[in-house]
């Protein structure tokens, strides 16, 4: 795995050994990042359950000016660390679980542009994630939220939410949904 373009284009990033955590493919994340380029620049990134940090290191390298790495398992935080540092890019890590990381991020009171996350599959944390989302201050009517998922994962409850799908990007195994606020 590597870094695809910006400043740390092909530096190779290290990914946490086990069965944890399942990194996105390159080719899947060249997609991902040529969906979302435009936006990118001085843009604020969330990368949830982060894993090695690879979207948002990515982000970082196109020209993100912060992204902020939430991630609870010590083997990943450590990557997360180790790759920001080999890549020298800056960004906030937060060692803890997501349901925990958003309270404490409400305190800075900014939103971000995107909100990336790729959560374990099958366990519905995607939606917990939403639902907590749904009535937050890091999010607002310009963010955009992607979420990465199997090809089964349910999203027919975003309506209720106050959400819409953007757009969906299908692959063999997965998918990215993109997910907006309905306007007021």
């Amino acid at each position: 795995m590597r870094v695809i373009a910006g400043s740390a284009r092909s530096l190779p990033l290290k990914t946490p050994a086990g069965l944890e955590t399942r990194p996105t493919t390159d080719r899947i994340k060249e997609t991902l990042f040529n969906m979302i380029q435009s936006g990118l620049y001085g843009c604020r990134f969330l990368d949830l359950y982060s894993g090695s940090g690879a979207i948002g290191i990515e982000a970082l390298s196109r020209g993100a000016k912060k992204a902020v790495f939430v991630e609870q398992q010590k083997k990943a935080l450590n990557c997360i660390r180790e790759n920001l540092a080999f890549t020298h890019l800056d960004g906030i890590v937060i060692g803890s679980s997501v349901e925990a990381a958003l309270p404490k991020l409400e305190t800075a009171k900014e939103s971000f542009e995107y909100v990336f996350m790729d959560p374990p599959y099958g366990r519905e944390e995607e939606r917990r994630v939403l639902e907590y989302l749904s009535h937050s201050e890091l999010i607002d009517e310009n963010s955009t939220i992607i979420v990465e998922a199997d090809l089964i994962t349910d999203f027919s409850y975003l309506g209720n939410l106050g959400f819409y799908i953007e757009k969906q990007k299908r692959y063999k195994t997965n998918q990215h949904v993109f997910i907006k606020k309905l306007k007021e």
